[in-house]
């Protein structure tokens, strides 16, 4: 028993499976075949992005898929290639392996290893919850750039053209040559891809377009041999299923590997979660982050002994499992043995599939997830955010996914050292017709206290605030009309005080007093006592002046019936 709970908790999918419901099987065969439909298309796809042969993909779509299931905690979540990854896979390998074809998928697995390794050892130390540090405008801005790039990466697909130029707004510079040089024939085809993906959607959303496209595509070059007209096509696809490998590590390159792969597993770790909580939240249940960065892990680890390379959460199989009603994690394994029976006994077929279908296929893949509309909500609530986004995404094109990463995470923690470096302090006042106080800024008409200073500081004050704090209450008197006759200062906001607060508070006290002003602290009286007592201060007098709310503390300067119009025992709150 103790080991069968040991292996549940290794593996908290096991259990489900072991006791499958027999209900539940008609939903997830129809869910897992849909899922399958639409993951051998964008797998195709995805490994051709990436760079490496398609069977490769159908080879990151199969084990990961199954471990996931086994290990992971999401019941709708399905794991494969996206083109996130994929794209900051060939940022990575592709100066490493210096055009050579065995080093690069050689490069490629070790890399998507070291990432697995990365995601177990991470959940081991519980850092599940780095995910949350990856803001939502950096992996807006990501995506954003990882799309942009894709899309103009395909021009030269889709038109038959063969581009020279590697880096992003060289690529773009190159399009008026490449629309020059077009091969006609593959450019009617791409229209004719690009045509049924439009068309599909309307006939009926339960058909994948993606699969359609490539059906209609490869069944025009079959029957009117495109190829003989210099159309482009996938050709001959290994059949049988992938040899279980223990991939070589390539030592001398394991620096260079290693720190990609921990941006790597951070990125398709934290863009994967995304997916699992929402339809988490859709469907009415948790996940446990640390088990998950787990799962990641070991279907990473499953995809490099298959020779795969990196995989995360997809968001569109995901949404087709569960648009078709899948249930459980038999999905997958449905999914999985679906794709293995295609690699067992139908890649004949796949050699006919024209490579400008795949690049229209990855058109409309990257096109859903562009998403610009967002940068202009930021614009409107918050400028710090589209600045973040905005450097990501450019970041993305210029230098690519890693370092663009890296440099946003950086400025995200500068921005967040600044906020907590210098943070708000508002004065407050009492609003007529509302009970409570609020910031002066809000309500500018409203009346102040006269003589009494009411000031909230937002955030802890610690050793590298406290000089800041110290100018904000100066400041924030020299403003008043009024001669000021005390200051309260709200501590509720001050989540810490350190012994360097506590010292500015003492200083503070004495710089007011010089000034004939008294200050006094309202709101945490037991936690400033502690403070106090845990730094051993020996002033007594600030202790004195301290106040349980911010009511009694203007109780006390002007009297029970002029506090405010809340009612008698109502606490005041600062809004």
């Amino acid at each position: 028993m103790p080991a069968l709970a040991h292996l549940n908790r290794v593996l908290p999918g096991l259990q489900p499976l072991l006791t499958y419901r027999a209900a539940d099987w008609p939903h997830d065969l129809k869910a897992g075949l849909s899922v399958a439909a639409v993951a051998i298309p964008v797998a195709i796809a995805y490994a051709q992005l990436a760079g490496f042969s398609p069977s490769t993909g159908l080879y990151a779509s199969i084990l990961p898929m199954i471990v996931y299931a086994l290990a992971g905690t999401s019941r709708q979540l399905i794991i494969g290639p996206d083109a996130a990854t994929c794209a900051m896979i060939a940022a990575v390998v592709a100066p490493l392996a210096a055009g050579n074809s065995g080093l690069y998928l050689s490069f490629t697995i070790a890399l998507t290893l070291l990432t697995g390794i990365f995601c177990v050892a991470a959940s081991f130390l519980r850092l599940g919850g780095l995910a949350d540090f990856l803001a939502r405008p950096i992996l807006v801005g990501l995506l954003n750039g990882v799309s942009i790039s894709i899309m103009i990466g395909q021009v030269g697909k889709v038109l038959g053209s063969k581009p020279e130029a590697t880096r992003f707004f060289r690529q773009v510079m190159e399009i008026p040559d490449l629309i020059l040089k077009a091969h006609w024939p593959t450019v009617l085809l791409s229209i004719g891809s690009v045509v049924v993906m439009l068309v599909m959607p309307r006939i009926s959303k339960r058909v994948p377009a993606s699969l359609v496209t490539m059906l209609v595509a490869g069944l025009a070059a079959y029957l009117l041999r495109l190829d003989q007209m210099g159309v482009a096509l996938i050709g001959p696809v290994a059949s049988g299923l992938p040899d279980l490998e223990w991939p070589d590590l390539p030592f001398h390159e394991i620096g260079d590997l290693a720190g990609s792969a921990a941006g790597l597993a951070l990125v398709l770790f934290t863009s994967g979660m995304l997916t699992a909580r929402s339809f988490a939240e859709r469907n009415g249940y948790d996940l446990d982050v640390d088990r998950e960065f787990a799962a990641f892990g070991m279907a990473n680890i499953a995809s490099a002994l298959s020779q795969g390379f990196a995989v995360t959460g997809a968001d569109s199989r995901t949404a087709v499992n569960d648009a078709n009603g899948g249930r459980t994690q038999m999905v997958s394994v449905v999914a999985a043995a679906a794709i293995s029976l295609l690699l067992l006994l139908g890649t004949g077929s796949l050699a006919w599939l024209p490579i400008s279908a795949l690049g229209v296929v990855l058109l409309f893949a990257s096109w859903s997830l562009l998403d610009m509309q967002v940068f202009r909500r930021y614009h409107q609530i918050e400028r710090a955010a589209l600045v973040l986004g905005a450097i990501t995404m450019f970041g993305v094109l210029a230098f690519g996914s890693i370092k663009a990463i890296m440099l946003a995470v950086t400025l995200a923690l500068l921005m967040f050292i600044r906020r907590v470096a210098r943070p708000v302090c508002e004065e407050l006042v009492n609003v007529p017709g509302r009970a409570g106080l609020y910031n002066h800024q809000l309500f500018p008409d409203a009346a102040t206290i006269d003589g009494l200073l009411l000031l909230r500081f937002c955030g802890p004050l610690v050793f590298f605030n406290a000089n800041h704090f110290r100018s904000e209450v100066h400041h924030a008197i020299a403003r008043q009309s009024a001669p000021v006759e005390r200051v309260v200062i709200d501590l509720i906001p001050m989540t810490h005080l350190d012994i360097t607060g506590i010292d500015t508070l003492e200083r503070l006290d004495s710089e007011l007093a010089a000034r004939q002003i008294s200050l006094s602290l309202a709101g945490r009286q037991i936690e400033f006592e502690r403070w106090l007592e845990n730094t051993g201060h020996p002033d007594e007098s600030l202790r004195q002046r301290a106040y349980p709310t911010m009511r009694q503390a203007i109780r006390q300067w002007h009297g029970r019936d002029e506090v405010s119009s809340s009612e008698d025992g109502e606490e005041i709150k600062a809004d």
